[in-house]
């Protein structure tokens, strides 16, 4: 990881100050780097020690930052990771121009590996990634929406890119199409569980540990998976109240939408939805080689469940 850092410290090296300041400020702001982390893993469990792990490691963090600067912007959200965003920091346009040089800066270093099927793998996962953002732009204060079309927002916005880094290293490795596609699998279903257990800390979370507003999906409009459950097992009165918030936007009724959240048992499937795919993503490394690298992938599927930020 250490690697990976100066990797990106090198690349971020512009003669244009507000886009260096911009990106630092953003790169710096303590995130897990948890796609990076999931390339170099993926890459020791399988035999990989070539320097590509670090450039395209550096790569998917620039894609995945540049998607936090455009999402922020959207979402016209203010406090990430316990801080001000870039978008409140620095402004709308200056947050959205330099989301725009990562993508093309990691284009260019995409470019490195010299490797076709690199470069198909990264392309189409931006493409899908952006596809997930204007579904769930389209999904925005939609109250009818349900757990499918809730699935297909996060396995585009937010899975495709953990698929795209565990996915890569099989790549790096020389695997055959059998291990690249059980790679895949994996990084799939545990983005998958990342993202179902963030909607989980919005109804569930401490801000001082979670780094964001408690209820800024609800706020945005958002029908995540613990408000489907909630309104699918509620009374009339209280599906219509939870309702009515995700179709206003309006947190006013946050405590009394957290209640019903709660009582409805909500949560608790909601957290049994990410726990089968955690696992789908432990038996995804069936066959792996057994080393302290596969070991690592096996411990963070498991530890995701109980994240709290």
């Amino acid at each position: 990881m250490a690697q990976v850092d100066r990797v990106i410290a090198t690349r971020l090296d512009t003669g244009v100050p507000l886009v260096s300041e911009v990106s630092r400020y953003i790169i710096s702001a303590g995130g897990k780097r948890l796609r990076p982390a999931l390339l170099l893993l993926m890459s020791g469990a399988l035999g990989y020690c070539g320097a590509q792990r670090f450039n395209l490691a550096a790569v998917v963090e620039f894609i995945h930052t540049a998607t936090l600067l455009h999402d922020d912007v959207v979402d016209e959200s203010t406090l990430r990771r316990g801080r001000a965003t870039a978008n409140e920091s620095f402004g709308n346009p200056a947050s959205v121009l330099v989301g725009d040089f990562l993508y093309s800066r990691a284009f260019q270093m995409m470019l490195d590996a010299d490797n076709m099927r690199v470069m198909q793998i990264l392309a189409e996962a931006t493409n899908v990634i952006a596809e997930g953002e204007v579904l769930q732009l389209m999904n925005m204060h939609d109250a009818t929406l349900d757990e499918a079309a809730y699935l297909r927002v996060i396995r585009s916005k937010t899975a495709k890119l953990f698929e795209a880094s565990t996915r890569l290293a099989a790549v790096l490795a020389g695997s055959t199409p059998a291990v690249e596609e059980a790679c895949a699998t994996f990084g799939q279903a545990l983005g998958t569980a990342f993202q179902v257990i963030d909607d989980v800390l919005d109804y569930a979370g401490d801000s001082s540990e979670t780094g964001k507003n408690l209820g800024d999906d609800l706020r945005e409009g958002k029908a995540t998976l613990p408000l489907i459950l909630a309104m699918q097992r509620a009374t009339p009165e209280d599906s219509a109240l939870i309702r009515k918030a995700i179709e206003a936007g309006d947190t006013e009724k946050l405590p009394a939408i957290v209640a019903i959240v709660r009582a409805t048992g909500a949560l608790d499937a909601t957290r049994a939805a990410a726990a089968a795919e955690a696992q789908r993503a432990i038996d995804a490394l069936h066959g792996m080689p057994a080393n302290s690298y596969s070991q690592g992938l096996l411990q963070l599927a498991a530890q995701l469940l109980e994240r709290r930020t």
